[in-house]
């Protein structure tokens, strides 16, 4: 099992050194210096993490939701290993990413500590623990790097020049593309905390469209009669995650076959709708509802609507992030396999 993640890894790695940009920042003449003044140096969380192989708490870490654009270096030697650009949120409460920045910078080692076999995860010069990779990440490598805070130093990407690190800014230079969906599938509160984890996604606010009253409100829109549906409305990077591939979420996150309904959420303001801004996200939803309904992974048919966006009413406040606020609270929204 582990051979074969190893030489998955290896195999995964070998494009990456393209995609990367910077990948030729190695450190060859590098030397570590001695344990005593690394315990000077570092705090005691960072020499137990890097020089004893230690793990730090799960969310309760400096990296774990931390969103900035730039890349992180080993703590130890500055040597570059990850970029913001390749961080998602796994869910496990620390830093994970799908790939390094440079690959040259990382070497792995058989881990079989914890009455398991796992997959440990070193920097190459300074060799610090920085954590395991595992082969349970999101797509294009299907790899998570879950990394510890402590073995990591964050660059912001506006600090790379004068850090020393100018060869990878261009990376951070230009701003991706914009792109906006408004997608409905029963309480927005659920929804909303999926999407906003998603790659690529800058922003989420929840709120009310599809429907024929001016300044929609939650208490008019659950009283019913507005023709509203509670919805999200999404900005996000097409060049990091596509219009078609949102859709594939947003028909993993909800059951598209209950008509006016999610849960035990009952009305038409909980109904399944895509609500379209161009031709091609029309012809994108059509394609990918078509190709939902005959997956057969539901018994019945996709019910879900596909129609032109009109008015947006951001609803109030006390609805947006709201399970980030009330972790715990009402929703009837996972990822489906």
């Amino acid at each position: 099992m582990m051979k074969n993640l190893t030489l998955a890894v290896t195999m995964m790695m070998a494009p990456m050194t393209h995609a990367a940009p910077g990948a030729r920042k190695e450190m060859p003449d590098y030397k570590k210096p001695p344990l005593e003044e690394l315990k000077k140096r570092l705090t005691p969380l960072q020499f137990e993490v890097t020089q004893k192989e230690g793990t730090e708490r799960p969310f309760d870490n400096v990296y774990w939701d931390d969103h900035r654009q730039g890349i992180y270096v080993d703590v130890v030697s500055g040597e570059p290993l990850f970029s913001s650009a390749d961080k998602f949120d796994s869910g496990t409460g620390w830093p994970s990413f799908t790939r390094p920045l440079v690959p040259a910078n990382l070497t792995e080692r058989v881990d079989k500590g914890f009455f398991t076999t796992r997959t440990e995860v070193r920097s190459k010069h300074a060799d610090s623990h920085l954590g395991h990779v595992f082969p349970d990440g999101p797509k294009p490598t299907g790899l998570r790097y879950c990394m510890n805070s402590a073995a990591l130093r964050f660059i912001a990407a506006e600090d790379l020049e004068k850090e020393g690190y100018g060869e990878f800014k261009a990376a951070f230079k230009v701003e991706g593309k914009k792109e906006t969906a408004v997608l409905a599938g029963g309480c927005f509160w659920g929804m909303e905390d999926i999407i906003r984890k998603l790659p690529g996604v800058s922003a989420v606010d929840v709120g009310y469209t599809g429907g024929k009253v001016d300044n929609a409100t939650y208490d008019k829109v659950k009283a019913g009669g507005t023709g509203h549906a509670e919805a999200v409305r999404v900005e996000f990077d097409p060049g990091r995650m596509s219009y078609e591939q949102l859709l594939g979420y947003f028909f993993r996150m909800h059951d598209p076959t209950t008509l006016n309904r999610q849960g035990n959420d009952i009305g038409d303001s909980y109904r399944s709708a895509i609500f379209y801004a161009s031709d091609a996200q029309r012809a994108t939803a059509e394609k990918v509802k078509a190709a939902v309904d005959a997956s057969g992974k539901w018994k019945n048919p996709v019910v879900t609507q596909i129609v032109p966006l009109k008015k947006w009413w951001k609803a109030e406040e006390y609805h947006q992030d709201y399970l980030e606020k009330n972790p715990g609270g009402y929703t009837c929204h996972w990822l489906r396999d």
